[in-house]
């Protein structure tokens, strides 16, 4: 029997834990840190409760996942009147906190430091763990960690991090910082077993600045996430001790030091059959910093759009955080789909890497997707392992999501089967087309097609180090949003001399409206009016003597998922929105252009068709090239 302390009670003075104290703690009373001693104060008479994202231990999952046998929380009181401290616990339908009377520390009002130990007592209900302080009088905390007893010795676990940086220099300089101060600085077994490799496709790190005996920053070309946690796991495979886990994060993430500290414990007491599972670590908003939109997704086989295997949760509620430890993703996932974990942050075993092989050559989007269904691995998720990530929402990307995704979808149907049907994808391909013309950004609906057609090129192609001048390509070729002041003076040349773009409000932006069945059809039948002999473009205008001549349009978000369907409904020009980066584009319905488009699509899927066995048999016989180490380390440059 063994044991290991395995999560720290987290307290935090970072920005969001000050506006979100509610992931850490529940109080009525003011709770306050010193600086100098890093020790906390609860000012008065009050209790504290710590049955938290980040402060209640994940009971159920650490006995699914782990050898675990029992848990003890350990932590330094001082007050200067009693204090007593005692374990709560939750079940699958609990509301709040249950405090668990028999599980109780009481701690002499002598102002004295006492160690005090709390014997964690769980049944086959418990899902989380965690305690309540009740205090009469100032009382002062230290020190507070969950010991977690476990059969058999620890794994020996050597964990490499892998991130891929383009040109985020603040975001990545700050968490080499925090990594080298809090987890390799540090006493805990982790500063032992820890390197970090930068792979830096812009080049524009201090390398030697910031490169040390356990951080590496290495110059590459621009090969995308693909090529980048390529030579990441490629780098943290031939390090001079092996990795026996690559832990591939983002650059543009805010993590946790104990997020890192917790899954290095968890591989270390982890049981044979989550031995080789993948850890997925859930992505929380940065702009909304309780929200969190995923640490699972799966593939849907109606339209291979990625979705999050649960819904969305606020994790300073503590009905979500309970939520979040027992849901059963079986119950969301198709028995078809298949699921992944996404490389905000993925934990992988390097013998499922040696196994398996290295990411497919695609630059960005569907790389992680791929990779995690050609695995098939478990998945390990727990409260407190997450990171913080920009919306997926204000930052859309058509060179992304239009370009990189049709062709990224197809190629990973043709090596690895995706979705059970190819069908699918191409649904995903006539999807993407139909709504951009609808809402007439025939642009972003070529943008698309290109994708397709880059797809049918083979697997030479992508071979071939062409991913970078694709994607540079198809940001080029994308609709291109403009200021407020220039898309102003572009509505007023076509006659539009009452929009105001500063007065805007999202509300407006994001309002759509209902259709009735007639609309409905009529939508449908002609493609909001560019079928059947709608071919002349004629702006609507209203009655009324003052407002005879004006021009009359529709605005509407600017990211290509939406589809307000009322608020396009007839129209003949779109003033589509990006109130997160203040630009706009006016569109015009063209329905000569429309037909252009409708007919590139119908000849590149009749190519399509034509050449399909001989497509998936190119795909799959290069497919184990694709994912080799020597395949990798030719097309980076690195021999």
């Amino acid at each position: 029997m063994s044991s290991i302390r395995f999560a720290n009670v987290l307290l935090e003075t970072k920005p969001r834990a000050l506006s979100y104290p509610t992931m850490y703690y529940h109080t009525d009373q003011l709770l306050t840190p010193d600086p100098r001693t890093g020790d906390w104060t609860i000012a008065g008479a009050g209790t504290v409760d710590f049955t938290t994202y980040f402060n209640a231990l994940s009971v159920l999952k650490l006995l699914k996942y782990t050898r675990a046998t029992a848990f003890r929380l350990h932590i330094d009181v001082k007050s200067a009147k009693p204090v007593t401290l005692t374990q709560t616990r939750a079940e699958r339908l609990s509301m709040q906190p249950q405090l668990v009377e028999s599980v109780t520390a009481n701690v002499p009002g002598d102002n004295k430091w006492h160690e005090v130990t709390l014997d964690i007592t769980t049944d086959p209900t418990t899902v989380i763990a965690g305690f309540q302080i009740a205090t009469q009088a100032k009382t002062t905390i230290r020190n507070g960690w969950y010991e977690v007893e476990f059969d058999g010795d620890p794994r020996d676990v050597e964990l490499a991090i892998a991130t891929t940086t383009f040109r985020k220099e603040k975001f990545i300089e700050r968490n080499i910082a925090l990594v080298k101060t809090e987890l390799l600085g540090s006493d805990y077994d982790i500063a032992k077993h820890l390197t970090m490799h930068v792979i830096d496709n812009g080049s524009t790190l201090d390398a030697a600045a910031l490169s040390d005996e356990h951080v590496t920053v290495t110059p590459n070309e621009n090969v995308g996430g693909a090529g980048g946690f390529a030579r990441g796991m490629i780098e943290s495979l031939e390090q001079s001790t092996p990795a026996t886990h690559v832990l591939l994060m983002d650059d543009d993430v805010e993590v946790s030091p104990e997020s890192i500290l917790r899954t290095y414990n968890l591989l270390r007491i982890v049981n044979d059959e989550y031995a080789e599972a993948f850890v997925s670590g859930a992505m929380l908003n940065i702009e909304d910093t309780q929200d969190q939109k995923e640490d699972t997704g799966f593939i849907s086989t109606y339209d291979g759009s990625c979705v999050p295997a649960k819904p969305p949760l606020q994790v300073t509620k503590f009905v979500d955080v309970v939520y979040n430890e027992c849901y059963d993703e079986q119950l969301s996932v198709p028995a078809d789909a298949h699921r992944y974990a996404a490389w905000w942050y993925c934990v992988i075993p390097t013998a499922v890497i040696e196994r398996n092989g290295l990411p497919l050559p695609v630059f960005v989007r569907f790389d992680d997707v791929e990779y995690g269904i050609r695995c098939n691995p478990k998945f390990m998720t727990m409260n407190g392992i997450c990171v913080w990530h920009a919306k997926f929402d204000i930052r859309y990307n058509a060179g992304v999501e239009r370009y990189q995704t049709i062709r990224n979808q197809m190629i990973g149907q043709m090596t690895t089967g995706l979705v059970p049907d190819t069908k699918t994808m191409l649904h995903s391909l006539h999807h993407m087309v139909d709504l951009e013309c609808r809402k007439f950004n025939y642009t972003d609906a070529e943008l698309a097609l290109q994708g397709f057609e880059d797809f049918l090129k083979g697997p030479k192609f992508i071979m071939q180090p062409v991913a970078q001048e694709c994607f540079m390509r198809a940001n080029r070729e994308k609709e291109q949003l403009v200021s407020f002041d220039e898309l102003r003076e572009q509505a007023r040349q076509l006659g539009i001399d009452d929009f105001d773009p500063d007065m805007l409000t999202r509300q407006v932006i994001d309002f759509d409206e209902p259709r009735t069945l007639k609309q409905r059809a009529f939508d449908f039948l002609t493609r909001n009016g560019q079928r059947f002999g709608a071919d002349k473009f004629a702006a609507k205008k209203i009655d009324g003597d003052a407002a005879a001549d004006r021009v009359e349009y529709t605005i509407i978000p600017s990211a290509g998922w939406l589809y307000p369907a009322g608020m396009i409904h007839n129209e003949n020009i779109i003033i589509a929105i990006d109130w997160a980066t203040r630009k706009g584009v006016i569109r015009v319905k063209d329905v000569k252009r429309y037909q252009e488009v409708q007919k590139r699509y119908k000849r590149d899927l009749a190519y399509y068709k034509k050449h399909a066995d001989r497509l998936s048999r190119e795909y799959l016989a290069a497919a184990p090239r694709m994912e080799s180490v020597e395949f990798w380390k030719a097309y980076l440059q690195m021999d």
